[in-house]
């Protein structure tokens, strides 16, 4: 989520991969923003002055990762929900509509190999009874199943609206992120330092329920995405690998 100004059974037998569809990349449409004339490379879609695929790291993680993402995320660059697939290969990504719930998500939401837990503030009264913390994370992970975490993919606005507007999603436990952390995020600017970005939630709620590693490598390349991105938008190639950046290299060389 971003700010507005810019959020194993062995006895069963595995369900359908119902949500293939849903996790390929939405049709391409043409960028018309503001650095629509850059060349971007295709896989990363950053510009090729600082592309970012060098130094993509793929992480395990017994957390796994659905993102419910607003349509009008899918083409934004700076998007980052995306980088978490590209650490997470398990993660799914769906399109969120309000009145066509995505099939695919629908038949993971029955499927009982997976606990999964809508990320969102504990800050309303009328869903308290549904706030649970890291603990039920773990608890799921003992008793068999596979956690997941249900990240509103778009602004704070929009995540409030699929939160609002999604009765399938009514009856999930809420996991709300509390972390002392500030942003890190430079290509949007936050209403507060404390609205983290997709990515940034994402790598805190892994840490806090027990997937360091693969939390610790999400960070590192968010931090490469930012740093790469900040460097595009002034038209300047970074003058060599930051710290985050020297450590995904080594981590590609294991």
């Amino acid at each position: 989520m971003k700010d507005d100004s810019d959020a194993p059974i062995a006895e069963r037998a595995p369900a359908p991969d119902v949500a293939s569809d849903a996790q390929a990349d939405p049709p391409r449409k043409p960028f018309k923003a503001r650095g629509s004339f850059v060349e971007r490379c295709e896989e990363c879609r950053l510009p090729v002055l600082n592309c970012l695929c060098p130094y993509c790291v793929t992480a395990e993680s017994t957390t796994r990762v659905w993102l419910l993402t607003h349509p009008l995320e899918h083409y934004k660059p700076t998007n980052t929900g995306r980088l978490i697939g590209d650490v997470l290969a398990d993660t799914e990504v769906f399109t969120w509509r309000r009145t066509e719930p995505d099939e695919g998500l629908l038949a993971r939401l029955d499927d009982p190999r997976f606990a999964p837990f809508v990320v969102f503030p504990d800050d309303q009264p009328d869903y308290a009874h549904r706030v649970v913390g890291p603990e039920a994370v773990h608890e799921a992970r003992d008793d068999g199943r596979i956690p997941v975490l249900i990240l509103l993919d778009g602004t704070w606005r929009q995540a409030r609206r699929i939160f609002r507007k999604s009765p399938y999603l009514d009856t999930l436990p809420v996991l709300p992120l509390h972390t002392s952390r500030h942003t890190r995020y430079h290509l949007r600017k936050p209403a507060s330092a404390s609205h983290l970005c997709t990515a940034e939630v994402a790598a805190e709620l892994l840490r806090q329920v027990g997937d360091s590693a693969a939390a610790d490598v999400l960070d590192d390349y968010f931090d490469a995405f930012n740093d790469s991105y900040a460097s595009s938008r002034r038209h300047s190639k970074l003058e060599g690998p930051t710290p985050a950046m020297q450590r995904l290299l080594a981590r590609r060389s294991e």
